[in-house]
């Protein structure tokens, strides 16, 4: 959705626009059991009534990306919230059936999962354009580090923007204004884990495949996460489970475009490739398929109760 809503002209007013972001120590940290697959809590931000504030304002003091703001606040200007406008601040999120170990990035979501043992710490991502994509179903390990990476253009991303008159050399040096930032965690042989010279992109299709972080989240990861670590790449919009208690959630994103046709429609949801996890759930007893269906419509992004209590 996020990547059908934004030119690239809209970005970049955005970005003229945005105050200086505030520092950051860590991503959203939460403890964890084994059992554990929901965590976090939602908030609602009232935006000043002077002055401009920015949704990537708001997405980067809460550690979200833009994809995850827009998700949960359809009805408030993507780039340029009305004064006093009051955005749900989605930070309570079903973690993604996986192994809880490593790192596992779910492209649908725009989210990095960082598990250190008894906590999860969780970021927001950039991912890969339209016919770049960020891998969707792969393990791998981080294969090295890099402090101060340089980046070496394809032959095919030099081309690209030669054509559109932005020609670019045979390598970027290492500096503030490399595109993989100040520190890059490489994982296979073909892709990186990386920071950006950009201020906008978090919570976007906006790179060549690689992931990409804002770079106080970036220098904090690279920190943390030693070479070796488990790696694991996922497409999940689709997000359930049944709580011990009897409780029954949803969390529905947007699923990736597949088709220039699916990235440029605007008007119409992309449509769901359900798992069979997927429809195995919907078959649950106690969902009140009303509020199911309404869930797959809306795709907020936000955790959703499938069985609330009847009064």
């Amino acid at each position: 959705m996020v990547s059908k809503m934004h030119t690239l002209r809209n970005l970049a007013l955005a970005a003229a626009l945005t105050a200086a972001l505030p520092a950051a120590n860590a991503g959203l940290i939460y403890p964890i059991t084994p059992s554990t697959r929901m965590v976090g809590e939602e908030s609602v931000y009232k935006v000043a009534e002077t002055g401009t504030t920015t949704m990537e304002y708001v997405a980067a003091h809460y550690k979200l990306g833009l994809s995850n703001m827009i998700e949960a606040n359809p009805k408030v200007d993507p780039i340029v919230p009305r004064k006093g406008t009051q955005l749900v601040i989605p930070q309570r999120v079903i973690l993604p059936d996986t192994p809880h170990e490593g790192i596992v990035v779910n492209s649908a979501e725009m989210r990095l999962f960082y598990y250190r043992g008894n906590d999860v710490e969780i970021f927001p991502i950039g991912i890969g354009q339209l016919g770049k994509g960020t891998p969707i179903s792969w393990v791998t390990k981080v294969e090295r580090k890099k402090a101060g990476p340089t980046w070496t253009p394809t032959a095919a991303m030099r081309a690209e923007y030669a054509a559109a008159g932005d020609p670019l050399p045979a390598v970027v040096p290492a500096g503030p204004d490399n595109p993989m930032g100040l520190y890059a965690m490489y994982v296979g042989k073909l892709f990186a884990i990386h920071g950006t010279n950009a201020d906008f992109g978090i919570g976007l299709r906006v790179s060549h495949g690689c992931v990409r972080l804002r770079n106080e989240d970036n220098e904090v990861i690279w920190h943390e996460v030693p070479v070796g670590t488990r790696v694991q790449f996922t497409n999940q919009p689709i997000k359930h489970y049944v709580d011990p208690d009897g409780s029954i959630y949803i969390e529905v994103h947007q699923p990736l475009s597949r088709t220039s046709a699916e990235f440029d429609n605007v008007d119409e949801n992309a449509p769901f490739s359900f798992t069979d996890s997927d429809l195995a759930f919907f078959k649950t007893p106690g969902i009140d398929h009303d509020i199911l269906e309404r869930a797959l419509r809306e795709r907020s992004g936000r955790p959703v109760l499938l069985n609330p209590a009847a009064f």
